[in-house]
């Protein structure tokens, strides 16, 4: 087998294993497929025979100490605690960009997605709340208002073409909405107690990072160090650790060192230094001095003319989507179903109130708000874009998974109450993804009808 194996031409083994793994992994939507099988070995092992492993894994003490400073916490508080910062860190990224020049950025593009979002985090918190009101897992009305960007992105990518350009940027500016709002909700809503002195800390480093962008000071590293400072402040003033990725995100600097006309002007006299005396230069680099000091002078005018934003954003994202989010859905949805029968779970509020808040709520909720805006004229739908789709996008913006496992753990403590609440959000998430995905492939059915009937 091996011999045949390496028998093969080069081209075969590059056209048949290494561009699609690479066609994969360039996909946003296909972190979704990683993040399923995640989740469905979390399951699967939590519910076999080896699940005090997995428990005796999650709850593994590491600790980080630097001098007299020490902090400990279990696997999965690290995860959620420290390596979620990233991904809360990637969304800020998101949405200042998105912000600055993207679908946010001007008034009428930004309203609908922004209005859609709104809509689709209070009517299935009221859902939630109105079902758990009064009762221990009242402070849980948060869970069923997130979006899984990834998952919903993903859902709609089965369709190809047959959906408009226009409805994967609605999706994702509502997407990008949702979870600046999710990290609100973290911020205010989920902090129990504020150490002020150590919030005091968190000003003077994040005073560091606004004297480094009016310095224009480009250095990775230093917005690095203060990110660290301004975390482990925020760890210890009582607020979610992981909001200091977005507040970090926030002063990011937008603009290179220069100019893309400076940026054109300088790699045309640098090219201008390739001479050859043969028609081809071939591997002058390794020959020749001055062809390697062009080449490290292009490298350098890359990186200044490339923003720290788009920079950060670009290398990070592989990382978030293909390593840090199918770890979190690992150590997240682990669900175990031993002692729950279908009874007890139809008659548990958290449960019913996640669900209905992500199934029902969430498309509800976008499409009526969405619908109030377009008709009172703040907002325009987008080119191409039907009311169908905006309905449809809607039922996907119920896939909640990520966010929602992370606002549960947020929650509760009880390992009853999150596995009812993780049986809620697996459960309206799964609901709701068939939905959607069920309404769109009717809905482009029908649209290719008419197609036909117009062309007859």
């Amino acid at each position: 087998m091996l011999k045949s194996y390496k028998s093969l031409p080069t081209t075969l083994v590059a056209d048949y294993i290494v561009r699609p793994a690479e066609s994969f992994f360039k996909k946003e939507a296909s972190s979704s497929v990683l993040l399923l099988l995640a989740s469905l070995i979390a399951v699967a092992w939590a519910n076999s025979s080896f699940a005090p492993a997995y428990h005796h894994l999650l709850h593994t003490d590491l600790t980080l100490a630097l001098g007299e400073l020490r902090i400990t916490k279990s696997l999965v508080h690290w995860i959620n605690d420290g390596l979620m910062t990233f991904f809360i860190f990637v969304v800020g990224l998101e949405i200042k960009r998105e912000i600055l020049v993207g679908e946010l950025s001007s008034p009428k593009s930004a309203l609908l997605p922004v209005v859609a979002a709104l809509g689709g985090m209070l009517l299935p918190g009221a859902i939630y709340f109105v079902l758990n009101r009064g009762t221990a897992t009242a402070n849980g009305w948060g869970i069923p208002m997130a979006t899984d960007i990834a998952f919903a992105l993903g859902a709609i990518a089965v369709f190809g073409r047959k959906l408009p350009v226009g409805l994967r940027v609605f999706l994702s500016a509502f997407a990008i909405a949702d979870d600046l709002g999710a990290v609100i909700i973290i911020a205010f809503f989920y902090t129990k107690e504020i150490v002020w002195s150590y919030l005091i800390i968190c000003i003077f480093f994040v005073l560091g990072l606004v004297v480094a962008n009016l310095l224009w000071i480009r250095w990775t590293l230093l917005y690095a160090l203060l990110g660290l400072g301004i975390w482990i402040a925020v760890l210890g003033s009582g607020i979610h650790p992981t909001v200091a990725g977005f507040v970090v995100a926030m002063f990011i600097p937008a603009r290179g060192k220069y100019d893309t006309d400076r940026f054109v002007k300088k790699v045309g006299k640098v090219l201008d230094e390739f001479h050859c005396e043969e028609q081809s230069c071939g591997y002058s680099i390794l020959l020749n001095q001055g062809h390697l000091s062009a080449v490290h002078a292009l490298e350098l005018a890359c990186h200044e003319v490339e923003t720290p934003l788009q920079r950060m954003e670009h290398s990070l994202h592989p990382w978030i989507a293909f390593g840090l989010l199918p770890v979190f859905a690992f150590v997240n949805a682990g669900l175990s179903l031993k002692g729950i029968n279908v009874a007890s779970v139809l008659a548990q509020p958290l449960t019913i109130g996640i669900a209905l808040g992500l199934l029902v709520g969430k498309p509800v909720g976008v499409t009526l708000f969405s619908f109030l805006a377009v008709k009172t004229n703040i907002a325009v739908l987008p080119a191409g874009v039907r009311w169908s789709h905006i309905i449809g996008a809607g039922m996907l913006g119920g896939i909640g998974f990520t966010m929602s496992l992370f606002v549960s753990n947020l929650s509760f403590v009880s390992p009853d109450l999150l596995n009812y609440s993780k049986l809620g959000i697996l459960l309206g998430s799964i609901l709701s993804a068939a939905a959607g995905l069920l309404f769109f492939a009717y809905d482009c059915s029908l649209q290719s009808k008419r197609e036909a009937a117009s062309s007859t």
